[in-house]
């Protein structure tokens, strides 16, 4: 059966600083996976291990280059799922973990849903992980962009946060394996200079990321409306209408922008192995891998 692998590294204006890393950020994270599947390997491994190659790149804003609280403090936040057997995992809030999809990965195989803040700390010691430092998450390029905000008039400051062209710091991947399964992965290190405790769409189910025996799908914007409009599970259930991937990531973007003013995009990809892309940003850091062909294809457009 055909397996498939999709990416994204993130919605919003890309930083001309980093436009020349994302492709070569997604391309490895797609490659990370594409391994995993051809090996025989679960379509939960692969995004897994794709999610984590984006964690650990200081130029996307999940695990290592997360972005700051306005406190000055990482909060992250992931979730995957399994659509055969809808089983899912999530955390939200959690500091000094490097891999926040790992740990969703370990909620997955428990019989929790979602872990947040020190309970979910607590959890990753109790199976095995250990703590990072906070130095080992927080990049130059995150401290900056937080002085500069704290450097901004109060009256400012709300239309900073709210600027629709800001870049929406999320990661994820969807996949489908050589037994058919579809999974999801999706993990984030927040929007920029956030409220402390403040938790988006990505840990959501059905908001941030979503899988199903028709579709698994990972998003990436601004998670307020994200969540109140369940763009993850709406996509889903185009595709089990009969929509293809593609049709169905168009779809659900359009009624993003119909109903709310928020901004970002998701990746997709169905039961037949068909990956789809749709934002309605300026750029979505994005890479795909399928059945026949020999290397990733990534952008930025």
């Amino acid at each position: 059966m055909s397996i498939a692998i999709a990416v994204h590294g993130g919605a919003g204006t890309v930083p001309a600083e980093h436009m020349a890393y994302a492709p070569a950020g997604c391309r490895e994270a797609t490659l990370a996976g594409w391994r995993i599947l051809q090996a025989g390997g679960s379509a939960l491994d692969a995004v897994e291990a794709a999610v984590r190659v984006l964690e650990d790149d200081p130029h996307f804003n999940a695990g290592r280059g997360s972005s700051l609280t306005t406190e000055g403090n990482v909060e992250m936040d992931a979730g995957m799922m399994e659509g055969q057997s809808l089983n899912v995992g999530a955390v939200a809030g959690v500091e000094l973990i490097r891999h926040p999809i790992s740990l969703a990965r370990k909620v997955l195989e428990s019989p929790h849903v979602l872990l947040v803040s020190k309970g979910a700390q607590r959890f990753a010691l109790e199976h095995g992980m250990e703590l990072c430092r906070m130095e080992d998450l927080v990049t130059e390029y995150q401290y900056n962009r937080l002085q500069k905000w704290l450097q901004t008039p109060p009256e400012q400051r709300r239309k900073v946060a709210k600027d629709p062209e800001g870049k929406h710091g999320t990661v994820g991947a969807v996949a489908r394996d050589q037994t058919g399964k579809l999974a999801a992965a999706t993990s984030t290190g927040g929007i920029q200079n956030q409220y402390p405790g403040r938790v988006g769409d990505s840990p959501l189910v059905g908001c941030g990321f979503y899988a199903d025996e028709n579709a698994a799908i990972s998003c990436t914007g601004y998670g307020e409306d994200f969540t109140r409009l369940l763009i993850a599970k709406r996509a889903a259930d185009f595709v089990e209408r009969g929509a293809s991937a593609q049709a169905a990531a168009e779809s659900a973007i359009a009624f993003l922008k119909s109903r709310a003013a928020g901004t970002g995009g998701l990746i997709i990809v169905d039961q037949w192995g068909q990956i789809g892309f749709a934002w309605n940003t300026h750029h979505l850091s994005r890479g795909y891998m399928c059945e026949g062909m020999e290397e990733p294809v990534v952008g930025v457009e």
